[in-house]
């Protein structure tokens, strides 16, 4: 744990990550979690927010990151330098985010996904595959660029709309069939 760190109330760190492989007879046997948590300078965890440690290795939040209440972070999980990530988030085992990223609420990672620096995700969007380009703004479940998903929740809501006006021009052109 470094320097200056605030654990707010019910906090866990260094809990098993969630590790199960299936045996010959498919029941679950536990793989053991023999890592740890490495927290650097001048972070910040919100009550109920709970650090898995890593499988083998370290799950790391490094210096400046600032997590809400009821964040899920998974074994093997990294966290760049002064990312902040809100409420009710969850990170799936073995992704890393780089550094500056802002994440809202409610947002589910997938794991083993490699997020850029400066990437910001909307809340309640969900990422199954890693994000490449630096200081991209997301939303949406799947997740796409900013931009794209409210112009697609645009459409979407004008859709009743728009199957109005379809079913109108197909009426016309059949009825310009039957004239003929």
């Amino acid at each position: 744990l470094g320097k200056y760190c605030v654990l707010h109330a019910g906090v866990v760190v260094g809990s098993d990550g969630f590790g199960f492989a299936p045996n010959s007879s498919n029941e679950y046997k536990k793989v053991p979690q023999v890592g740890n948590v490495i927290i650097k300078d001048h972070v910040e965890i919100g009550a109920n927010t709970t650090i898995d440690r890593a499988t083998i290795g370290s799950t790391v939040i490094e210096k400046g990151v600032k997590l809400d209440n009821l964040v899920q972070i998974a074994h093997n999980v990294e966290i760049g330098e002064n990312t902040v990530i809100a409420a009710q988030t969850g990170i799936s085992g073995s992704t890393s985010l780089g550094e500056r990223c802002v994440v809202g609420g409610q947002v589910g990672f997938a794991g083993h996904l490699k997020i850029a620096n400066g990437t910001q995700v909307g809340a309640q969007s969900g990422l199954g595959k890693s994000v490449t380009e630096e200081n991209q703004r997301l939303f949406g479940s799947p997740v796409q660029p900013l931009k794209d998903e409210l112009r697609s929740q645009i459409a979407f809501r004008d859709l009743p709309k728009i199957k109005d006006k379809v079913d109108a021009v197909e009426r016309e052109i059949q009825k310009l069939k039957e004239s003929k």
